[in-house]
């Protein structure tokens, strides 16, 4: 007998079908789901589009975390007791989020193993990738940061995940993310459109070719 396929678990679907309120909510591009120093009480799981989660200084500077997908959970500060947001998170593209109240939330982590399982597998995902950025910005050049960026964007390396065109995105934008100049961004954007690793036309494509430049000593 053939062993039964084991299908791979669907935190959207489960959020539906579990004994808890939610709410889905739609936005257009460029509009706040939450504002840093805003109440911390939900946590939220982007259904479609994508989401940009930023930090503004004191002086007004943004520093740009992270751009995440379809698939993944965000806001999960309110999970550690966080009563205010420590930072923004806003559309990067038009974008359906599903919010579940902190109390929920933690009743059903608390409830359902396999649930808890996936949320703490996406939460170690994360702060590796945050430690990767963090090592990136200490060590790496500007190029590599803004090749890593790209590739990570196009989500590159996810499983199963086809090539893309990313969603327009500003030089302003990557430049936040890197950590460098928008001249800076210009000037390697043109660089990987010469060397064929980019492509602009019909929106940016971004092709396997430029993880050479992140591998480059």
């Amino acid at each position: 007998m053939a062993p039964r396929k084991i299908r791979p678990f669907d935190p959207e679907a489960f959020l539906y079908s579990a004994r808890i309120e939610t709410a889905v909510v739609s936005y257009t591009q460029g509009q706040p789901i939450y504002s840093q120093g805003g109440p911390c009480d939900t946590v939220m799981y982007i259904k479609t589009g994508e989401v940009k989660l930023s930090v503004t200084s004191k002086t007004g500077r943004e520093a740009i975390v992270a751009v995440l997908g379809a698939g993944h959970f965000f806001g999960e500060g309110a999970l550690a007791g966080q009563p205010l947001r420590i930072g923004s998170a806003t559309a990067h593209s038009p974008t359906t989020v599903i919010a579940v109240s902190k109390a929920d939330m933690r009743r059903l982590l608390h409830e359902e193993h396999v649930m808890s399982d996936t949320f703490i597998a996406h939460l170690l995902t994360r702060n590796i990738r945050i430690e990767e950025d963090l090592i990136d910005q200490l060590f790496d050049s500007a190029e590599k940061r803004l090749a890593r960026t790209l590739l990570l964007l196009a989500r590159y390396g996810e499983e199963n995940a086809p090539p893309r065109v990313i969603p327009k995105v500003s030089r302003q934008t990557l430049a936040g993310m890197v950590g460098t100049t928008r001249s800076r961004v210009n000037f390697f954007m043109n660089r990987f459109k010469k060397l064929g690793f980019i492509s602009t036309t019909g929106g940016l494509t971004v092709n396997n070719s430029l993880v050479s430049v992140v591998l480059h000593d």
